[in-house]
């Protein structure tokens, strides 16, 4: 091949494979997508993605399956998102905890939060609560905050591992309240709540939707909410603030990620498609049923969400000693 030959055969190799790209971009998606959460099925997360995805899958026209990876406190799922192919096809459902909390825990971190993930949307905030089991007798926050005093390092409180977010609301609230309680690392959210249940644990912070079937079966008691306000669908639930902690606060939140490099049409249709599901009545009614309040936003306001959240958490848990050991 001559050398006219050779760049005329060059220049429609890379025509080809731009018209092939762009294509795709356009034409996205024309293949299931898979949604990894790692956390244990089960979780406030996961329900909210459930929830989520089926309406944007019915609106894309695509199946999206979600796959839970659960493990070393969202580490081990992450990294399989980072290092996923960034065409629109691999997405990841994070909570704050692994985007960061996590980042301000760990010493080495397989993955960067800002570098190796492209924000897609925030969906929906979770909202928390502290439960007890159904015949505990902690009634109240004030109740566990007494019995903390009065016995200190014997109440027990149970997480999702060290690190979770269960285990800093717990230690917040234990170093806003000058409290001395002993810590009990689940492998997950949803294991620890079937503890509580057990009595394995005195009580617990969890989202509300994790512990939501358990406490309308009545194997659980919402003593209090860590919201600003009572929750609407829990008018006779007080906050912790008004019920024995004044001032304390707690939620988290659920974000829809892509690896980098996912190209910028492609994440523009995604945040576009969780947009309008959030929208639908049915979403909202399940969402808020479940104890979450449906978000939505920009993914650039998701990136400003993120880095101001993770110096947050950086100062809070230097505040109270919070370790991943």
């Amino acid at each position: 091949m001559d050398r006219r030959s050779f760049i005329q055969h060059s220049a429609a190799t890379l025509a080809t494979a731009c018209t092939a790209h762009a294509w795709a971009q356009t034409n996205y998606p024309n293949k299931p997508i898979k949604l990894i959460i790692p956390l244990a099925a089960g979780s406030a997360v996961d329900n909210a993605a459930r929830i989520v995805t089926q309406k944007m899958a019915l609106n894309l026209g695509a199946g999206i399956a979600v796959e839970n990876q659960p493990g070393a406190a969202g580490l081990i799922g992450a990294e399989r998102v980072a290092k996923s192919a960034p065409d629109g096809y691999t997405l990841g459902g994070f909570n704050d905890s692994i985007m960061t909390m996590v980042p301000n825990l760990q010493t080495k971190m397989p993955w960067d939060i800002l570098r190796d993930f492209e924000p897609v949307s925030l969906v929906a905030t979770v909202e928390w609560g502290l439960v007890v089991p159904a015949d505990s007798p902690i009634r109240s926050a004030a109740d566990l905050i007494a019995a903390a005093r009065k016995a200190p390092g014997k109440v027990n409180y149970g997480s999702g591992g060290n690190g979770s977010p269960q285990h800093i609301a717990m230690a917040l609230f234990a170093s806003q309240a000058g409290l001395q309680m002993t810590h009990v690392p689940y492998k997950g959210a949803t294991q620890a709540a079937v503890g509580l249940a057990g009595h394995e644990v005195d009580a617990a912070f969890q989202g509300i939707a994790t512990v939501n079937a358990l406490v309308k079966g009545g194997k659980l008691r919402l003593v209090a909410v860590s919201t600003p306000r009572r929750l609407p669908q829990f008018p006779d639930v007080p906050t912790v603030g008004e019920s024995g902690l004044p001032g304390f606060e707690f939620n988290s939140w659920f974000a829809m990620v892509a690896p980098a490099g996912t190209p910028k049409p492609v994440l523009q249709k995604l945040h576009a498609e969780v947009a309008k599901a959030l929208t639908d009545a049915a979403v909202k009614e399940q969402l808020t049923a479940q104890g979450l309040s449906p978000r939505g936003s920009s993914p650039e306001e998701l990136g400003s969400a993120l880095r101001a959240q993770l110096n947050r958490y950086e100062a809070l848990i230097k505040q109270a000693g919070i370790t991943a050991d």
